[in-house]
């Protein structure tokens, strides 16, 4: 199983990453949040460009990401999450890929999520970009209406590897306790048998919470916890999260 390296962690090597979201709607908004993490025990930031009120403007995107990095010195990851996916602004696929390219060009980001249900040309001509500019890619799928079965969710992890992500993700949202463990049972199949890089997987909602604890024995790599606030449901605060998976490495 491959690790993967951005500046001083490594996806795949002990206790889970904790990664917490900036989802300002402004920019001053945003940097507060940035202002905040100063005080907060956490690996990586993720900042949803979705919820950024000036996102259709690439200038102003490429400069708060300058103002972000002159704070700030750890791990970024940039997403636009899609409406589809759970996302909060509604973007078509043509300007989706631009958005990423330009966050790309601006050297300031580390990694980039970017949906496995794109196009595929358009996804493998971006991840080749995204490489070539030294920034690692997260490739991701999200499902808040259901958890599909095993299989699938195995499926759309492989073909994420097959499609050459860094580091592969899926979240889905459960109906049941069964459908938490189709997760957890997908994500252990993944680290045994159908993986070879990092992979992050998590059950939403309040159902979901063990998913997002418990990566380190089933072999998700990495999870979201809320500073300020949260990005998704069933994010816990990132100081219970630092704790719970302290106390489960330690273990």
């Amino acid at each position: 199983m491959k690790t993967v390296k951005v500046k001083d962690i490594t996806f795949n090597e002990g206790a889970p990453k904790i990664c917490v979201p900036l989802v300002g709607k402004t920019e001053a908004e945003i940097l507060d949040e940035v202002a905040y993490l100063n005080s907060v025990d956490f690996d990586l930031a993720e900042f949803r460009a979705d919820f950024y009120e000036d996102v259709e403007d690439f200038a102003k995107v490429q400069s708060l990401l300058k103002k972000i990095r002159e704070s700030y010195n750890k791990p970024l990851l940039f997403t636009f999450r899609t409406h589809k996916e759970g996302g909060v602004h509604e973007m078509s696929e043509e300007k989706y890929f631009a958005l990423n390219r330009a966050a790309v060009e601006s050297r300031c980001i580390d990694l980039i999520d970017v949906e496995l249900f794109s196009t595929e040309e358009e996804v493998k001509k971006f991840i080749a970009f995204a490489k070539e500019n030294n920034v690692k890619v997260i490739m991701s799928n999200h499902d808040f209406c259901k958890t599909p079965s095993k299989e699938e969710l195995v499926n759309r992890l492989v073909k994420m590897q097959e499609l050459g992500a860094d580091i592969t993700k899926i979240a889905v949202m459960p109906k049941s306790e069964e459908d938490v463990l189709t997760l957890l049972s997908a994500t252990l199949e993944m680290k045994k048998e159908k993986g070879d890089r990092p992979c992050i997987t998590m059950s939403m909602g309040s159902l979901g919470v063990i998913t997002r604890l418990s990566g380190e024995l089933f072999g998700s790599c990495m999870t979201f916890a809320a500073a300020k606030h949260v990005s998704a449901p069933g994010q816990i605060s990132v100081k219970d999260a630092r704790n719970i998976l302290n106390l489960l490495h330690i273990s």
